[in-house]
């Protein structure tokens, strides 16, 4: 943007658009002590299991998950078949420096100290956050949390680290909100995965401040598979903040993550996305929460960036009263496809789902709506909202919606509400009188599209969205 540009904006507005082009766009050289090679075997599985010390059953379970993942068909019989393209063979699978997480960032290596100092984690940390855990490639570099939280016994640790500490809370919620077999994606993440969070609030305990993991992909050819677990007990209350990065590279890199949340009685969970990879990331994410009675889980998800998300983050209200929701953001700009959205599975009375969707379309991007809301017939008193708006900026811009709503029975209230719209030029043409030029009017109309989302965001997350809208919108006008 030229000085001229900048010189008829106030100062915010010029803060909003000044934005650091590379802050995630950085790498430093490998320097990994354990590298599982490349492709997929049952020795890739084996070789992860001896460097983590797993125990013989989670052994088993991953071994059970590969044959999962080798059987089942590719999903392009629905999805897009762009997701042939992945070379499964070529893709590294494990790759650590072999240390353990640090509690302090003096300890942290200097060159993964310095990544996670560019992107401002350990400056968030001090500002607002109760814990923060920094992934770098397969496992955490950091990881700590507030010491007063843990005289209250809340667990934030690692997968690996909470698998072998605290196994007895771990266990018997690992992989049963979302089953191995669940998709091809999920069955890869439970035979390889590694870092995640592992997350236990107790009864009555309600976080002031959230709990923040950052991702970080730092190798080529690399996959990611975190794998998050967040247990809230009765009454407990969190606020999880999630956030990823990698680099750009010629090839392809993959993140393919399983995220479980179990709400029980009146608890509370918070999960808010904010991802940003770069245009040669396959993002297949498996997110899932499960809400028993009075209980309630919000999904907040923005998704920018990436070559291709899917992304359905979905709750099932298992209990009387429970509540559940997903409030999204997706943004596809030339060479991106956003297949998002959400799942809402009604299995108890009186349960209370709400769905909110927004997508923008940019140049040749194309943003996909897949839904998901079931009532059977034997409940009663069940309530969904949906509500599902597409922004298309140019002529090629591409938008698609897949509702599936199933509600049986007469006792239900369901409501859907669905418009796909473009920036007019009569909004532009009165934006720009102000001042503005094309491309100034057309980030500012898209804000307004979203500016009732972007406030459901934490203040620190929303400025940054605000921001990286900006970045995309940029030369979009045309």
């Amino acid at each position: 943007m030229s000085q001229e540009d900048l010189a008829v904006l106030d100062s915010e507005t010029r803060d909003a658009i000044d934005i650091d082009r590379t802050k995630g766009d950085f790498t430093f050289p490998e320097r990994n002590k354990f590298d599982a090679g490349r492709g997929l075997t049952e020795k890739t599985v084996d070789y992860i299991c001896d460097v983590k010390g797993d125990p013989q059953w989670l052994r088993d379970f991953r071994h059970r998950a590969l044959k999962v993942f080798n059987d089942k068909p590719m999903p392009t019989n629905w999805a897009t078949k762009d997701l042939e393209n992945i070379d499964f063979d070529v893709i590294r699978y494990y790759l650590s420096d072999g240390e353990k997480p640090k509690r302090s960032w003096d300890e942290v290596p200097a060159d993964v100290l310095e990544t996670f100092e560019r992107l401002g984690i350990p400056q968030q940390e001090r500002a607002f956050l109760a814990g923060v855990e920094a992934q770098f490639d397969s496992e955490a570099a950091y990881s700590n949390v507030k010491e007063e939280l843990t005289k209250q016994g809340v667990i934030f640790v690692n997968s690996t680290e909470g698998l072998h500490k605290h196994e007895e809370i771990f266990r018997p919620y690992f992989g049963k909100v979302i089953p191995t077999g669940d998709n091809k994606f999920s069955a890869l993440n439970s035979a390889v995965f590694s870092g995640g969070s592992f997350i236990y609030i107790p009864k009555g305990v309600k976080l002031k401040q959230p709990l923040q993991a950052y991702f970080r992909i730092n190798s080529e050819n690399f996959g990611q598979f975190e794998r998050t677990l967040i247990i809230a007990d009765e009454g407990a209350e969190v606020m999880y903040m999630e956030g990823c990065t990698a680099p750009k590279f010629e090839t392809s890199t993959l993140h393919s993550a399983v995220v479980e949340l179990v709400a029980l009685k009146g608890a509370k969970i918070q999960y808010v996305t904010v991802q940003n990879w770069s245009s040669n990331v396959f993002n297949l994410v498996t997110k899932r929460g499960l809400a028993m009675e009075d209980a309630e889980i919000r999904w907040i998800d923005c998704n920018i960036g990436s070559r291709l998300t899917m992304k359905y983050p979905g709750v099932v209200m298992k209990g009387k009263g429970a509540r559940g929701e997903v409030i999204s953001i997706a943004l596809a700009n030339n060479g991106q496809h956003q297949d998002t959205g959400a799942k809402m599975i009604h299995a108890a009375d009186y349960t209370t789902s709400n769905v909110v969707s927004k997508s923008i379309s940019v140049g040749e991007g194309r943003s996909t709506y897949r839904g998901q809301v079931h009532i059977p017939k034997h409940l009663k008193g069940c309530k969904n909202n949906t509500e599902c708006d597409a922004l298309l900026i140019n002529t090629n811009s591409r938008t698609d919606t897949y509702p599936a709503i199933t509600v049986k029975g007469n006792k239900h209230s369901t409501q859907h509400e669905a418009s796909v719209s473009q920036v007019s030029e009569d909004m532009l043409f009165y934006l720009m009188q102000r001042g503005l030029n094309e491309g100034q009017a057309m980030s500012l109309a898209v804000n307004g599209f979203i500016n009732d989302l972007v406030r459901e965001f934490p203040m620190e997350y929303s400025v940054e969205l605000k921001r990286l809208i900006d970045l995309e919108m940029e030369g979009s006008v045309g």
